[in-house]
């Protein structure tokens, strides 16, 4: 059997644009991607702690050290400049696979920059 499950997370990053009229996606410090294990074109869901709002959409890689943190499209209704958002990325992995994962935690400060990069064991009663 293949679950999805929590690949990697980055954790309250600040939204620095938000643009209607660009194509649809959610542009990400190509640093930060690096960081954590995401890859652009990557499905992702994305929860807005200011509004509640959820969207899934994808990852577009972005400018290297900008802190660039982009909502694109039709998605850009749902964020504003400012926000505090969740980015959380799947992974489709067999139980065996599943008890070696660790997800990578990006801990965001007010610039998106890592404030801190945790892993946890999501089940310590199977490892």
């Amino acid at each position: 059997m293949v679950r999805k499950v929590l690949h990697s997370k980055i954790h309250q990053a600040v939204v620095t644009e938000a643009r209607p009229d660009y194509q649809g996606s959610l542009t990400i410090d190509s640093e930060l991607l690096d960081a954590c294990g995401m890859r652009p074109s990557d499905a992702i869901l994305v929860a807005n702690c200011e509004t509640g709002a959820r969207f899934e959409t994808y990852v577009f890689s972005g400018t290297p050290g900008s802190g660039i943190i982009g909502v694109n499209g039709a998605a850009a209704h749902l964020a504003d400049p400012g926000d505090r958002i969740i980015i959380l990325h799947w992974a489709h992995m067999t139980d065996e696979e599943y008890t070696r994962h660790l997800p990578r935690v990006l801990l965001m400060n007010e610039d998106n920059t890592i404030r801190e990069t945790i892993t946890y064991d999501p089940c310590p009663a199977m490892s």
